[in-house]
């Protein structure tokens, strides 16, 4: 039977929010679901497939900050709200009315499209239900949609949206697909899991849950648990974060998480809360129920036990979680988790594995022939075993391939990589880089000096160095001659290695606005006031890669 939890319901409130689309609320993603690095922090709201949805301010306002950037959130709008909160619109196509005309001329005053600018307060008022966009796909987002928060104007912490009156109905309970159990000392002991398994798999529907007949998760000494959960909505498709994971063994209640706010400083520890390694390599959202030692999230319960379970050899626990969503729905999982004797837990293996011990509170440095990678202390989540190979030069390599431990471990903050290039010839110095080689060739950038490129990282792999000589591309897609009647223009850009730095385009050698979209290579003019007038003109264009690879295109046309 289906329950709900009505204590875990935000207190009814006069809401002063109106959504921001005047279109069916369809979510892709809600607050603090876990992404690669972060909690979500806010509501992604489909768009229909498309883009220039009108994106409208929630409530009376100012803007407060205007952020324009190829990555992240694209082009956002900040709006701070009489009522101490502000919301946040990103991924916006373009930005339209007043806002989009301040956004241009403050681009122009500072030569720049990306730009991340602060208002003076008050001057560009809004009201509510004003157009101040529309919807697009700007930034790091993988197809049209409405980034949308809501944040508390003095801490900047996002708050869920649907606890702050922007209602998405529902009454479908969470899933609860399995469980994982964990060593919490180097004695402890965590028995088989289930063949071809990588936890104890759930079974149950409809809010209630159990493990599969005759599975009795069983370990020796002290162990932590962790729930694989989501939760759906009502006639959507996509997997959605969870409001609230609790944790009772033998009727004590023992740990619990409540995923009510971000704080964008410690969202980073997302990493320490999930099972990183089976969310990155699997994507299953496993929830730690207890907590690495280097994890700084303010989202657990002030339960005595903090999750760890003291077994005693011989004996069953009687485990249930209770898993509650944003409305209230609630779905538990039961199960007996049994405790084993010393001499059992002899043949489950357990042994240490290969490499160097990194203690997470201290600095480490991994060092090897031609290669360091030196984490700070507090960089890793817990104690750590890193371990190293070294292979051939890939292909256009001018340095080995140092694999550095796996990158399904998570590092917290920048650590310094230093890779050796003996005798490489100084003109060569400028265009060398450090590049991943994990997934596919990823340039990190770094800098050259006494016979080694040192760059900053923030994730084991595989790392070697190349050199960049090659210019960026430039190439025409719809620029002419004869440019009347027409509203813009773009070229296409690209680059082989480093990536595109930057780019400066002038009219009759006066600075314009182009608008870099990395999705499509492309940069694109939008005639404004200060293009706009007719006559014969002079394009130029000059483009530089990270390595200072510079290409130029020029055109004379007229307008």
């Amino acid at each position: 039977m289906r329950t709900i939890d009505s204590s875990a319901q935000e207190p009814a409130k006069k809401t002063e929010f109106i959504n921001p689309m005047a279109i069916p609320l369809d979510l892709s993603g809600n607050f603090m679901e876990p992404r690669s690095n972060h909690f979500h922090s806010g509501l992604d709201m489909r768009t229909q497939g498309r883009e220039g949805v009108p994106v409208r301010a929630v409530a009376a306002g100012w803007v407060s900050r205007i952020k324009i950037s190829p990555w992240g959130y694209g082009k956002a709008v900040y709006i701070d709200h009489p009522n101490g909160h502000t919301s946040v619109y990103g991924h916006l196509q373009q930005l339209t009315g007043l806002v989009g005309n301040a956004c241009t001329e403050a681009q122009y005053r500072m030569k720049d499209f990306g730009i991340d600018w602060t208002p003076e307060k008050g001057s560009i008022p809004v009201k509510q239900g004003e157009v101040i966009g529309l919807s697009g796909n700007t930034g790091s987002s993988g197809g049209p949609h409405l980034h949308f928060e809501l944040r508390n104007t003095a801490s900047q912490h996002a708050l869920d949206p649907q606890a702050m009156g922007i209602q998405v109905p529902d009454k479908t309970p969470p899933e609860i697909l399995g469980v994982r159990l964990y060593p919490l000392t180097d004695s402890s002991r965590v028995g088989p899991y289930p063949p071809k398994a990588v936890g104890h798999p759930s079974q149950g529907g409809a809010g209630s849950y159990g493990l599969k007949p005759g599975d009795i998760p069983t370990a020796y000494g002290t162990v932590g648990l962790a729930l694989h959960t989501f939760d759906r909505y009502d006639g959507m498709a996509a997997k959605f974060g969870v409001r609230r994971i609790e944790l009772f063994v033998d009727s004590v209640a023992m740990f619990s998480t409540r995923f009510d706010a971000v704080d964008f400083n410690t969202n980073r520890y997302c990493n320490a809360h999930m099972d990183h390694a089976l969310y990155k390599g699997n994507k299953m959202e496993y929830h730690r129920c207890y907590r690495l030692p280097n994890n700084k999230l303010r989202i657990y319960g002030k339960e005595e036990a903090q999750g760890r379970i003291a077994l005693r050899p011989g004996k069953d626990h009687h485990v249930r979680f209770k898993v509650t969503d944003t409305n209230g729905n609630v779905s538990t999982l039961t199960f007996m988790l049994r405790g084993a004797t010393a001499e059992a837990s002899r043949s489950w293996g357990g042994d240490v594995p290969d490499g160097s011990l990194f203690r997470y509170d201290t600095e480490n440095v991994l060092s090897e022939d031609g290669v360091s990678l030196t984490l700070p202390a507090m960089a890793l989540y817990d104690d750590t075993y890193v371990g190293y190979e070294r292979k051939a030069a890939p292909a256009k390599a001018i340095a080995p391939l140092h694999v550095l431990h796996d990158p399904l471990v998570p590092i917290h903050s920048n650590s310094t990589l230093r890779i050796e290039v003996p005798d490489l010839k100084e003109e060569w110095r400028s265009k060398a880089l450090i590049v991943s080689m994990n997934d596919k060739a990823s340039a990190v950038g770094g800098t050259y000096a006494d016979g080694a490129i040192t760059a900053q990282v923030r994730s084991f792999g595989s790392y070697t160095v190349m050199l960049d000589t090659v210019p960026p591309v430039i190439k025409n897609a719809d620029l002419r001659a004869d440019m009347s009647g027409r509203s813009s223009f773009t070229l296409k850009v690209t680059d082989d290695l480093s990536g595109i730095g930057n780019w400066k385009a002038t009219l009759d050698g006066n600075w314009i606005l182009m608008e870099y979209e990395p999705k499509t290579n492309s940069l694109t003019h939008t005639f404004d006031s200060h293009t706009q007038a007719p006559g014969k003109k002079i394009f130029k264009l000059e483009v530089k890669d990270e390595r200072g690879n510079t290409s130029s295109y020029e055109l004379v046309f007229t307008h």
